[in-house]
């Protein structure tokens, strides 16, 4: 619970003795401590709130759209997280990196002298916070893969762990060793992190949050933006991660968890780097923003072509188990995070490619072509040819996701204008920023 929140809301609405009596039983609730400690901490906590929001400074506030997280999708690897992606670009503007936001990789690249060094960072599921252990796996694989598909060699991994005030400590060592057992496994160490309160004294209760970073280095790189006209596209079988053993936990199948611990994706990449293939491969990407229908499209967008893909091969590259436990519950593969390897180059290449992968004992399938004269991401299924594009969430995988749905809200273009408002604002405070400190 975020009392600072809690106290500067219901300070706008009731009388500062009515707020100071509610939010003292909040804590006391949670913090199962007396009534008068709690109503001490209360009273600090509304002299704080008071102390910092009463005044305005235009440093330290923010233009305020309106429009909250949640309301638009962001974070839930839909149309509305996507868009708010794009806005950050446009915040970060011209940064000179060889491979940044507005390519729309999970990886950024720069160059040093002629290497390249490819630097990602993943945030843990939130939904994985009581579960540290899984959490701090699957965040390290996932950042490892985004660096990998740029064609890098992972070299360092960091960490930044954050639990709430009344988390247990043992959460921290549990979420480590998650994340080291990749890393023990790859032989990438860990070299640094920070560790933290969520919100310091201001959040109680047991939520944990964070993530986890990776570094690679290479002489060649595969962004999406480099698909090319008559190339193929490959797939590896995928059995998911976070999201899968998120699914797996909240709808009571926990057997399925296990099928997601592996380094199938790992194993096959490092593959095609031993066989000296990276150089001849286009564009290399992770199903995870999404599905194929987000990354399908976001590749589609930045490399200007079409993607097509065999609706049948496609499914036939999710874990059987995990594909019988999404249909069983009605979610769509296409739509959600399957953590499969996808590899775009041209045909001559896509043999040996395939033969290396083989050899590890992953599957991979060739299950679909890039075409220059078409745009967006389409799908063969039963002989006809349709569009894919991302729902405004991806596909609603725990009870609670069910419940939020997956459409778009009648609004959303209005919301969409304040989000642009918003970007727009911040930008000019970094420009009056910049003429502050004598740099522009």
């Amino acid at each position: 619970m975020d009392i600072e929140g809690y106290a500067r809301r219901m300070l706008k609405r009731m009388s500062e003795d009515e707020v100071k009596a509610l939010l003292a039983e909040r804590i006391a609730e949670i913090k199962s401590w007396s009534f008068e400690k709690a109503k001490r901490w209360a009273e600090a906590v509304i002299v704080e709130v008071k102390n910092a929001y009463s005044k305005s400074n235009w440093l330290l506030d923010y233009y305020k759209s309106g429009v909250t997280m949640g309301e638009f999708g962001v974070g839930s690897r839909g149309r509305g997280d996507f868009y708010v992606h794009e806005k950050i670009a446009e915040v970060i503007g011209n940064s000179g990196a060889v491979v940044s936001s507005k390519d729309l990789d999970d990886a950024g690249v720069v160059k040093f002298g002629d290497i390249y060094i490819s630097v990602a960072i993943d945030g843990i599921h939130s939904r994985l916070s009581e579960f540290p252990f899984i959490a701090g796996f699957h965040v390290t694989r996932a950042a490892m893969r985004d660096v990998l598909v740029m064609g890098a060699e992972p070299v360092a991994v960091f960490s930044d762990i954050h639990v709430a005030d009344d988390g247990d400590v043992s959460k921290i060592f549990d979420h480590i060793a998650g994340i080291t057992a990749v890393c023990e496994a790859t032989n990438v160490p860990l070299v640094s992190g920070s560790t933290l309160r969520i919100g310091g004294d201001m959040v109680i209760g047991e939520r944990m949050t964070g993530g986890v970073g990776c570094v690679g280095v290479s002489k060649h790189i595969t962004p999406r933006k480099n698909a090319r006209d008559g190339d193929v596209i490959l797939l590896t079988e995928g059995a998911g991660g976070g999201t899968v053993a998120t699914t797996a936990i909240y709808y009571g199948m926990h057997e399925v968890v296990e099928e997601t611990i592996n380094l199938d994706f790992i194993k096959a990449v490092k593959a095609v780097f031993r066989a000296d293939l990276v150089r001849r491969i286009h564009s290399m990407t992770d199903v995870t923003n999404g599905g194929i229908r987000g990354d399908a499209e976001e590749i589609a967008k930045v490399s200007d072509k079409a993607l097509i893909f065999d609706y049948e091969k496609v499914r036939s590259c999710v874990n059987p188990r995990v594909l019988k436990m999404l249909e069983e519950l009605e979610i769509d593969f296409m739509g959600v995070s399957i953590d499969s390897l996808m590899v775009i180059c041209d045909s001559e290449t896509a043999e040996p490619v395939k033969n290396a992968i083989k050899k590890t004992g992953v599957k991979v399938e060739e299950v679909g072509w890039v075409e220059g004269r078409k745009k967006g991401a389409l799908v063969l299924e039963d002989g006809k040819v349709r569009e894919i594009r991302p729902r405004f969430r991806e596909s609603a995988y725990t009870p609670l996701k069910k419940v939020v749905g997956e459409e778009m809200p009648p609004d959303f273009e209005e919301m969409r204008r304040k989000v642009d408002e918003a970007a727009m604002k911040a930008v000019e405070k970094k420009r009056k920023v910049l003429e502050l400190i004598g740099q522009v």
